[in-house]
């Protein structure tokens, strides 16, 4: 039994590797698509500045900040 099994599984083994395996460039380029959302970062960036601005120049709108 293990006999036959062992020529089965070597028969499938010679019979893959007499497939021919075509490995072909694409014609088109590969594009990578890396759109990525920043628009939260920018406005703590923002927002940050103008508490720092804001706290540099209490006076600005005639107060103190909160």
């Amino acid at each position: 039994m293990r006999a036959h099994l062992l020529t089965g599984l070597g028969a499938a083994i010679l019979a893959a590797a007499c497939i021919p395996v075509r490995i072909q460039a694409p014609d088109d380029p590969i594009e990578i698509n890396l759109n990525v959302n920043i628009r939260q970062e920018v406005i703590v960036r923002l927002e940050r500045d103008a508490a720092e601005l804001l706290d540099q120049n209490s006076d600005l709108f005639g107060g103190t900040t909160p």
